[in-house]
């Protein structure tokens, strides 16, 4: 087991005058599940490829451990690899599959049946090692590329969305196993994925990428509650943020000709307007008409919840224009869900307002 230290660490193509990852810096301590997660073309991939040692690194360095790994070949870095493809021998049983690199790294017989039995018991695949992968579901064959990382007994797993080629039921079910399975061995495990559904329910900690730079690492918990930023603020969490421009008034912000209470110390940091985000889980409905107006336009009935998705007249961006429409997204009672084309006020929960800096995008709030 190790920790893994990105310092600094750079990826720029020949020919890209942008890098694909800039100066990356995260610290995973050992035995921990960390979730690279981010939009396509963000760098998440390849941060994981420049731990693998399949890309290069044109700046900074990555440790294993205490040892710099920067320069050295895949071979060498003791990781393991969960492609997802599966990357599986067609021609060969799920034993032979799961044991190849022991055999190509000299390993006695023996010694590999008894690895094998392991993990095969551990991914409750017993009962397919004399099978070719052909034969196997997609799940199954997921847990064999599995398998095969865990007989190498390595310091560090790497996941690159090893779960995107299943159906969603699947996935769920799956993902459950992979974060049970990592806490029983306490492997340290770097894994992708575009999911941030899946991110937020299976890592202990979530990097969100953008355009190659690191917007935020932290808890799921923090990372929900304190987004560092506009953009995290809108991607973490499902369905998204509520995002929207609001001038600041007498004791707060005006949005949509509601006054929303906002700290004083918190507007002082900004000037004239900023910008405020609002889940659709902390909504209430105001009765008495004194709230954000919404126009709802489709009403989608999940059981004992509903999702209301509207238009309001506060503005997203600052700057646009008076008469242009703002989505809205906001969960209601669903055993009494507001009717299509109906217009209804809602008001922010206190304490769950979260306030950036329309400049910069960055969080303004505690």
């Amino acid at each position: 087991m190790a920790t893994v230290t990105f310092d600094d660490a750079t990826r720029q193509y020949p020919g890209n005058p942008v890098p694909s990852v800039d100066k990356l810096n995260i610290e995973i301590e050992d035995g921990e599940f960390l979730v690279f997660v981010g939009p396509s073309g963000c760098g998440k991939s390849t941060s994981l490829r420049m731990l693998a040692g399949l890309e290069e690194v044109n700046a900074g360095r990555i440790l294993i451990g205490d040892r710099d790994v920067t320069n050295l070949s895949p071979k060498d870095r003791d990781v393991a690899m969960v492609f997802q493809n599966y990357a599986l021998y067609p021609h060969m049983s799920v034993a032979d599959n799961m044991g190849f690199a022991l055999k190509i790294a000299g390993i006695d017989k023996s010694e590999i049946r008894k690895r094998v039995e392991e993990a095969a018991k551990i991914l409750d695949l017993s009962e397919y090692l004399d099978r070719k992968p052909k034969a196997l579901s997609g799940g199954q064959r997921q847990r064999v590329a599995m398998g095969r990382a865990i007989v190498r007994s390595p310091q560090v797993f790497l996941m690159d969305e090893p779960l995107s080629n299943l159906d969603a039921k699947l996935r769920v079910q799956t993902r459950t196993q992979i974060a049970s399975l990592q806490r029983r061995l306490g492997v340290t495990t770097v894994y992708v994925t575009h999911d941030q559904v899946e991110a937020m329910t299976m890592g202990d900690r979530v990097a969100v990428l953008k355009d190659g730079i690191l917007q935020q690492c932290d808890s799921p918990r923090r990372m929900y509650d304190h987004p560092a930023n506009v953009f995290v603020a809108g991607f973490i969490g499902s369905p998204a943020m509520n995002l929207l421009d609001a001038p600041i008034v007498d004791g707060g912000v005006d949005v949509g000709g509601h006054m929303v209470p906002v700290p004083r110390e918190d507007l002082a940091k900004a000037s004239g307007h900023v910008t405020i985000g609002v889940r659709p889980e902390d909504l209430d409905a105001a009765a008495d008409g004194d709230g954000i107006p919404v126009n709802v336009d489709v009403v989608e009935e999940l059981g004992a919840d509903a999702y209301i998705y509207g238009s309001t007249q506060a503005k997203q961006l600052k700057g646009s224009e008076d008469d242009e429409a703002t989505p809205f997204i906001a969960r209601v009672d669903g055993r009494r869900p507001p009717e299509k084309g109906t217009l209804i006020h809602l008001k922010p929960k206190p304490g769950h307002i979260h306030v950036f800096n329309s400049e910069n995008g960055l969080r303004i709030s505690n």
